[in-house]
């Protein structure tokens, strides 16, 4: 398919956002922001269905793995989450009806950490909290997991959340070793446990190390990354301006004081980290010397075009709108229609955004022009422009989507304004709740009522939600 797919793409005319100077575009700022008013149009309220609210969502500080967070466990970041989520709401604990987190990589010691969590931040033992994962959308699955609970009148208030520490990831003895180590565990005599011990040989002591590789394909995501850029046909400088873009606009923000879902987290023995640390705006002739990172020497993806592996957690406080209401709250935005998607984990693994756009806008009753906000994870700059490339694609839309025609790609003036997972960095269980509240706080500085929030997963599966901006 892929050989195909490239063929097939880079006959086609360039898209509209090529044609309307991109790589000029990427390097500018946002548009201001200044006096947004919010546009009137219709709200998606629909009888009978309870209206589900985000009443705040908090994040602590993302950083590099191995930095600040490095001593730290898993249940450590969920819990300054839960924390920094409390102390900014004032939410009485005994209200939480359940909590549910996302993560990707667990630790084996705490392996559904919502709970280790809500414990450690002081939540009852009688509050149930469970862990769901779905690669990098995991919190999106914990949010939308709060959302069913609430809409079915089984809850009024859901912490969701999500959290992923790489600084400290899994590394496995290798099968052999396990195995009989397991068997010696087992045995009885010092005779069969000696007889055990001398059948161990050097190879044994060799660790499996973990991969963000696809279990059905045994590819790296980046790997993957790099064959989809180059299949539609996307150059090695557009990628590293579309990253220059992401970080640029993410230290605008970060210098404005727009990302405030950043809650301060006091590190045990160490400093308080109050600001993402993996903001770094270069220059395309910096970025240009780096070497691939994935496929060599011809690659395109490298260091400075990815996000880079990242320590962090978040969390957003769900209610249903009357439960809201009655505890004095003004909610920030409605969670409306959302969809997950899946397709072919080798050649379209990253293509999510593609296939739950049109889906999400369809169920909602919207088109692409109505929204006002678009947030989208940004896995690669690549994932991203090749997204962008298919969503303009009629010929991609007739044969691999069974659609007439293409949805389009979103103005790039409402796209991902105060930077993305490439800049503010992605840690994997944790980005949906940051896409999500940062749509939320853009509709309101922007003067929107839409948003949409669309990301991309491991496994070939990809998620999308519909933001509503809560009347002000």
């Amino acid at each position: 398919m892929n050989s195909m797919l490239a063929q097939a793409l880079r006959n086609l005319p360039p898209p509209s956002w090529a044609a309307r100077g991109f790589a000029r575009s990427l390097s500018c700022s946002a548009p201001s922001q200044a006096a947004a008013q919010p546009k009137s149009k219709k709200t998606l309220a629909r009888s009978g269905v309870r209206n589900v609210v985000v009443v705040e969502g908090v994040r602590i500080p993302f950083l590099l793995s191995g930095t600040t967070y490095a001593d730290l466990m898993p249940h450590d970041l969920a819990r300054a989450a839960l924390q920094g989520l409390l102390s900014r709401t004032s939410v009485p604990k005994d209200v939480v009806d359940y909590i549910v987190y996302g993560t990707v990589i667990q630790e084996v010691k705490t392996s559904n950490v919502a709970r280790e969590a809500a414990l450690g931040a002081g939540f009852s033992d009688k509050t149930p909290a469970h862990t769901v994962t779905m690669a990098c959308i995991s919190s999106n699955q914990a949010m939308t997991t709060g959302v069913g609970l609430i809409a079915a009148g089984q809850c009024d208030v859901v912490v969701a959340g999500g959290v992923e520490f790489m600084s400290d990831i899994p590394i496995r003895h290798s099968r052999k070793m396990r195995k009989t180590l397991l068997t010696l565990n087992r045995a009885k005599t010092l005779g069969q446990k000696l007889s055990l011990i001398s059948r161990i040989r050097p190879d044994y002591f060799a660790p499996e190390l973990p991969a963000v590789a696809e279990f059905s394909t045994s590819e790296t995501m980046g790997h993957s990354a790099d064959r989809l850029a180059a299949a539609f046909g996307i150059s090695r400088r557009e990628q590293d301006e579309y990253a220059l873009r992401s970080h640029t606009l993410a230290k605008k923000a970060q210098d404005g004081g727009l990302l405030s879902d950043v809650v301060p987290f006091k590190v045990p023995g160490k400093e308080t980290v109050t600001k993402d640390n993996g903001i770094r705006p270069s220059s395309i002739e910096q970025m240009g010397k780096l070497k691939p990172a994935f496929v060599k020497p011809y690659g395109t993806v490298t260091a400075a075009n990815s996000s880079f592996l990242t320590d962090g957690a978040s969390a957003v406080l769900l209610m249903s709108e009357e439960k809201a209401l009655e505890m004095g709250y003004k909610p920030k935005a409605y969670l409306r229609d959302f969809v997950y998607v899946s397709q072919d984990p080798k050649d379209q693994l990253l293509l999510g955004p593609t296939y739950a756009t049109p889906k999400v806008l369809e169920k909602a009753g919207l088109s692409l022009a109505d929204i006002d906000v678009f947030e989208f994870h940004e896995a690669f700059a690549g994932q991203i422009l090749a997204n962008m490339k298919a969503m303009e694609s009629d010929w991609f839309a007739q044969n691999y989507m069974g659609r007439k025609s293409k949805i389009g790609a979103p103005p790039l003036e409402k796209f991902n304004n105060w930077g993305g997972s490439l800049s503010l960095g992605h840690p994997f269980g944790a980005t949906g709740c940051r896409l999500v509240i940062t749509a939320a706080h853009r509709l309101k500085k922007e003067g929107g009522q839409y948003g949409l929030v669309a990301a991309c997963a491991a496994g070939g599966q990809g998620h999308a939600m519909i933001v509503e901006l809560y009347p002000q």
